[in-house]
């Protein structure tokens, strides 16, 4: 857990960053950009779009799940850019974390004033 906590840090530091620079009120895929500029920046390892399969009766099915970011196989990174996080965009995340076997997520909504705000960490333990 030490590990997941490190980068944890160095993701949240890297929003802050991102959020001081260009403020609320941009798309996702803006943010997204911006923000695995950052995580390269901190030499972190991290995948984007990374597709997630569901298996559903032993069958692999390619529902179009697409995780927005995958940091070092242990952190998923879900953004937002909306007014407010709902219970549906936790749920999301907790979903993700399911299928995808890892055991931490971090939903980072930046369309607010302050990002502190917009960060939900959620543990899955599987």
């Amino acid at each position: 857990m030490e590990r997941e906590n490190q980068v944890t840090e160095q993701i949240i530091g890297a929003a802050i960053e991102v959020h001081r620079m260009l403020g609320p009120g941009l798309l996702e895929s803006a943010y997204e950009e911006c923000l695995a500029y950052e995580l390269m920046q901190r030499g972190l390892a991290f995948e984007r779009q990374k597709p997630i399969p569901i298996v559903y009766k032993g069958v692999v099915l390619d529902c179009g799940f697409r995780l927005d970011l995958v940091v070092d196989d242990l952190v998923i990174v879900e953004l937002k850019a909306v007014n407010q996080l709902e219970p549906i965009h936790e749920a999301q995340l907790l979903t993700y974390l399911k299928l995808s076997g890892v055991r931490l997520g971090l939903l980072l909504n930046f369309n607010v004033l302050q990002l502190r705000k917009g960060i939900r960490r959620l543990v899955f333990d599987h």
